[in-house]
Order: structure tokens, then C-alpha cells, then sequence
């Protein structure tokens, strides 16, 4: 089930822009202190350093990603997660805008 609207938070109202505004996100905060950002992929293969464990849920489009060691691009649409361990990284491939919501630790 794709998650379309996330109640009672916090959202940070300065973007995150990363490379070269390919990607651009917004971090939230939940009640509880849980901290998650949502944001968006535009066309472009591009890779990510991650410090904790991430959980990258797709609420639009679709990207292919491979982790840190692997030379296995996987697919991920719409309704789909998944998991990249901490001090890790993983290569996203977009070619269609990638709606995500990533989940922290």
C-alpha cells in the first residue's frame, strides 16, 4: 500500500537540494521524534551515502538501485520499499520523477 498523506508532523521548510537539484527533499518529524524526509528523484543516475540504516519507500513513479556491493540493479515502483543498511551506499537509476519517503534507523 502506497503511503499518500502522512498527519501530524513537523516539516522543515528549507529544502534539501542535492546534486544540482536531481534530488529535493523535505525533512519531517513525527510527535514521537521520529525523523523521515520526502522528497523526489529526477532523471539521473545518482548514489547515496548512507549513515543509518534506510528504508526507501516509493509513493510515485519507479527507479532501479543497487547496494554497495552488488552488481544487481533491482526495481522499485509505486507501493514498493526497500532496504539500505548504515554506513552503506547504494546507485539510483530515474528516468521518471521517483516520489519517495525515506525512513531512518
Amino acid at each position: 500500500m502506497t503511503t499518500e498523506k502522512i498527519d501530524n508532523i513537523s516539516v522543515t521548510t528549507q529544502a534539501n537540494v542535492y546534486f544540482d537539484g536531481k534530488c529535493v527533499s523535505h525533512n519531517i518529524t513525527f510527535a514521537d521524534g521520529t525523523k523521515k524526509s520526502v522528497g523526489v528523484v529526477l532523471p539521473s543516475t545518482l548514489t547515496f551515502n548512507t549513515g543509518a540504516p534506510e528504508v526507501m519507500e516509493c509513493v510515485g513513479g519507479s527507479c532501479e538501485y543497487k547496494l554497495k556491493g552488488s552488481s544487481e540493479w533491482l526495481v522499485s515502483k509505486a507501493g514498493e520499499k526497500f532496504n539500505v543498511p548504515g554506513q552503506s551506499s547504494f546507485e539510483i537509476r530515474v528516468t521518471e520523477p521517483y516520489h519517495y519517503i525515506c525512513h531512518f534507523g
